[in-house]
């Protein structure tokens, strides 16, 4: 991470462990056997050079804590009782996260009262009436083959004290959310709330976001499998594109604030001649603008796809007023439809004549089920999860960090956002792909 800021790596824990773990070692000799020690932790930075110079100048590298299970437990099985939520948008994989929370709770742990929060937060207030969803794994057995979340989900801010008011009631000691960064926010605030209340309930996050922008976090869950269907998505575009004369395949995918999506799909699926991303300031007009290149592409091809994600190019809607949504996350004007039409316009006024297809995929992209690499990292994080739970670990997150599972403290992660880096492989490859101009940072 590039970021000066000083990483906060330490997790909060509601007390000491003492209660003997249910889990079991393979054989007597196996020494510490499947447990994960607490002085075990990731490097944040694995660069050489970085680690020594750290230690010459009398400092630690930044780390993180290991995930795994620990030997002994902070919450009595036999006496818990989870609840688990998931919030905002869809995700290829929620419903993977739900099922392996549950399973791990239930075969590892002996853990049977589990309850499922309907509808994001709002389940935790009454007047929304809203039932809760006893888990079992029964109830989850085949919800990873579908996609969006069993559990429903929502958006919009909730009271946090009627929140924790609500997880007392219901006498809950561990709960995960599953959601992005507003989601985390609010984990965040009912974690403090409990503390300020002296209260033994544990707040264990697991990061969801389709754009594989979570800072300090490697990759997310639902992200391969979103760029795998925009992949397929390309590929119908291109195949539109060069079967017509000066065929223009436009394609927007999800990508808010980062161009992750946009870029891996591009470098998966080569066909790309234009990948747009909200890391870019690119120009419309003028020599160095797309418009001017799009043109010199269709003389000398005959045809182009342009992939955009959903947040680039809002300063061109900056006499439109902003809109919220109900989580209060700023929703960016359409820049595919915009696009669109500015490019069919610009090439009525030069009189050429275009064919130009328009595909927006996300709703299709965030609803699916998750493919075989996020089923194992759902898998991962989720069970990761419960380990950090059990073993009274509260306010932080789970997450991948050079390939490990770590405990990440929420107030390292949430607020702040991972960027495509312009200086990067990722970039420099997209660039090198596409032959198109660098455009402006």
């Amino acid at each position: 991470m590039k970021s000066n800021e000083p990483i906060q790596n330490s997790i909060m824990t509601l007390g000491p462990a003492k209660i003997p773990s249910p889990l079991r070692t393979r054989s007597k000799d196996a020494g510490t056997g499947c447990f994960v020690s607490e002085k075990n932790r990731v490097l944040v930075n694995i660069l050489a050079d970085h680690v020594t110079k750290t230690i010459e100048r009398g400092k630690r590298p930044v780390s993180f804590e290991q995930g795994g299970p620990r030997s002994k437990l902070f919450f009595d099985p036999t006496k818990l009782r989870c609840a688990v939520v998931s919030c905002g948008g869809l995700c290829p994989g929620v419903n993977d996260v739900i099922r392996a929370i549950v399973l791990a709770l239930y075969y590892n742990y002996g853990l049977h009262n589990i309850y499922g929060i309907r509808y994001g937060l709002q389940g935790f207030i009454s007047s929304y009436g809203h039932e809760v969803m006893d888990l079992t794994p029964e109830s989850v057995a085949h919800i990873h083959e579908r996609g969006g979340t069993i559990l429903g989900s929502s958006r919009g801010h909730q009271e946090i004290g009627s929140i924790v008011d609500s997880i007392e009631r219901m006498n809950v000691g561990l709960l995960f959310g599953i959601g992005g960064d507003g989601t985390m926010v609010a984990c965040a605030k009912i974690a403090d709330e409990i503390t300020n209340r002296g209260l033994k309930i544990g707040v264990i996050g697991i990061p969801k976001t389709i754009d594989n922008d979570i800072y300090l976090v490697d990759r997310s869950f639902g992200f391969d499998t979103a760029v795998g269907i925009a992949v397929d998505v390309i590929a119908g575009a291109h195949n539109e594109a060069i079967s017509a004369p000066n065929g223009i395949g436009v394609v927007k995918v999800m990508g808010r604030y980062s161009g992750f999506i946009a870029a891996a799909a591009t470098l998966a699926m080569p066909d790309v001649n234009f990948v747009l991303i909200p890391e870019s300031d690119f120009e419309l007009e003028g020599p160095e603008g797309l418009l001017e290149a799009l043109k010199e592409r269709l003389i000398r091809r005959k045809h182009a796809v342009i992939v955009v994600a959903e947040g680039t190019g809002q300063k061109f809607f900056t006499n439109r007023q902003q809109a919220l949504d109900p989580s209060g996350n700023i929703r960016p004007h359409d820049i595919g439809i915009f696009l669109k039409d500015t490019i069919t316009a610009y090439f009525k006024d030069q009189e050429m004549e275009i064919n130009l297809k328009y595909i927006d995929p996300s709703y299709t992209i965030r609803s699916a089920s998750a493919n075989a690499n996020d089923h194992l990292l759902c898998g991962s994080l989720a069970r990761n999860a419960v380990h950090a739970g059990m073993a009274g670990k509260t306010r932080m997150l789970v997450g991948l960090c050079n390939n490990q599972i770590v405990h990440i403290p929420m107030e390292a992660s949430v607020g702040k956002r991972k960027h495509v880096d312009w200086n990067g492989d990722m970039w420099m490859s997209v660039l090198e792909t596409t032959g198109q101009p660098p455009m402006k940072n």
